[in-house]
């Protein structure tokens, strides 16, 4: 799916996405990956599935220096256990899990107002053939 939104011509927006990619500024990218006003990460848990992240995963994250965190969990709506986001709560960070659409749309709305967010995007795996 395609989104459109005028805003600053030099911030990093979500333009696209589907079940195994998101489009940051019409750039495709395949793998799992923090935006946020600072630019696009790759994650540390790229590569990886949902049932493999950790809590050093989102101590990561709380390094960050933002004021809301945005999960995205596929196409599937999951949420991570507690324990696994404590760093998150520590950092005075809030966390709000969704599907892909859902980050993407969100994510272009609270940065386009000037909001410090970050979109932890998690791409799945391909599953071999």
């Amino acid at each position: 799916m395609k989104l459109h939104l005028n805003t600053d011509a030099g911030q990093r927006l979500f333009t696209g996405y589907g079940a195994d990619h998101v489009l940051i500024n019409e750039q495709r990218f395949d793998t799992s990956l923090l935006l946020s006003a600072q630019g696009i990460e790759i994650a540390p848990w790229a590569g990886l599935g949902f049932d493999a992240l950790t809590a050093g995963h989102f101590e990561w994250l709380a390094q960050h220096q933002l004021d809301i965190l945005l999960l995205g969990t596929g196409t599937r709506l999951r949420f991570p256990h507690p324990s696994l986001t404590r760093a998150l709560i520590d950092a005075r960070i809030g966390l709000e899990v969704m599907d892909i659409g859902a980050l993407c749309r969100t994510y272009n709305y609270l940065a386009a107002e000037g909001r410090s967010v970050g979109a932890a995007v998690l791409i799945e795996p391909a599953m071999p053939a």
